[in-house]
Order: C-alpha cells, then structure tokens, then sequence
C-alpha cells in the first residue's frame, strides 16, 4: 500500500508503521549523501539556523538528552514516527505535517551521527530525504558545547530543493514551511533545556 504524500486525514499508527517499513529498500532521492557534513553542493536551497541554549554542562546535559529524544520536532503541527527512534546510521522515520488544510507523511533516513569531542563537544545527526519525501536533500541536527566560552548552541543546517509535483507547484509555501520549522524547532529546544 502506498500512502499518498499529501492527504485530507492524518494517517493512522498503522498507516505509518506499514509507510516506514516499506522505506527499508528505498534509496535517497538526490545523490549528495553525506555533504551537510562538508561541502553543500549547488543548486539548493541552504538554510542556516543557530540558538544558544544556555551555558554549562547542565545546559549540555538537557541540551544532548533532547536531540537524543527527537525534541526538535515537539511542535504541534509536526509529529516524528517515532521519538524512539535510535539516532543511528540507517534508522528510518517519517516525519507528519499538518498545513494548509491538509496533511503531508515524508520518509527520511540517518545518513551519519555526530558525536566529537573537541576542539568544541558536538552531538547530533544529519538525515537524508528518501523517495517518498517532496523535497530533496538533507538536515543536520546538533547541539554544540564550546568549554572556550562555556555557551551551549543548537544548530540546524539543511540543504533541499523541491521534488514532488505539489512541493514545485506550491514552492513559495514550501520555503515558508521549512523556515516556520526552522523557527519552531529552535523554540522546542530552548523549551526543552528549561523543562528538564
């Protein structure tokens, strides 16, 4: 059964269960897997978005536990299937979006984990779009430890272009979209830090 990108209802546990399954044999949808982590490649659209979180290693603490728990995503128009994900290379989630009067179900994959030590602590992960996804590319999710000035920092990079026929149609609400989950996800990680 193939779930359609976009729907009028919001798809069902089950639905979602069968929709990740299925991801299994799928490939990526564009051929720069793994760039978020260097080189971003031409012809994307590049988003950039930092918040400091805090200071200290309490706030570094809150702050890995949460990318770790998926709570970038605790946004009320957007769900994570699921937040138990293990972040690890390979691991398969969709992602639900409530817009516009309907429902979108996109399909992603861990391309590689961040976990560094110096010269700055980082922890994250980057995933990468599949082929059930109406866009193309990647995001990297990290949050960042600089014992230099003691600030803790999330950081979202994303590089993407629209691939299916309704993302291309509706381009101008697909930017606002991402940069309205840029904002969003910022404001739950800060939220989340406080509420640990």
């Amino acid at each position: 059964m193939t779930l359609p990108l976009f729907r009028l209802t919001a798809p069902s546990e089950d639905e979602i269960r069968r929709f990740i399954s299925k991801q299994r044999d799928s490939g990526f949808s564009y051929m720069q897997v793994g760039a978020s982590a260097s080189t971003l490649p031409a012809g994307y659209n590049v988003d950039h978005n930092r918040v400091q979180l805090g200071s200290g290693e309490g706030t570094w603490q809150r702050a890995t536990e949460a990318i770790r728990g998926w709570r970038m995503f605790s946004m009320p128009w957007v769900n994570l299937h699921w937040a138990s994900a293990p972040i690890e290379v390979g691991t398969d989630v969709a992602v639900s979006v409530r817009h516009f009067g309907f429902y979108s179900l996109n399909a992603c994959r861990i391309v590689y984990v961040v976990d560094e030590e110096s010269p700055v602590k980082r922890l994250g992960f980057a995933y990468g779009t599949l082929g059930e996804h109406a866009e193309s590319g990647e995001e990297r999710f990290t949050v960042e430890w600089s014992r230099d000035d003691d600030r803790v920092w999330y950081d979202i990079l994303a590089f993407s272009r629209p691939r299916q026929m309704f993302a291309r149609l509706g381009y101008p609400l697909s930017r606002l979209l991402q940069k309205r989950f840029a904002e969003g996800s910022k404001a739950a990680m800060i939220q989340s830090v406080r509420d640990q």
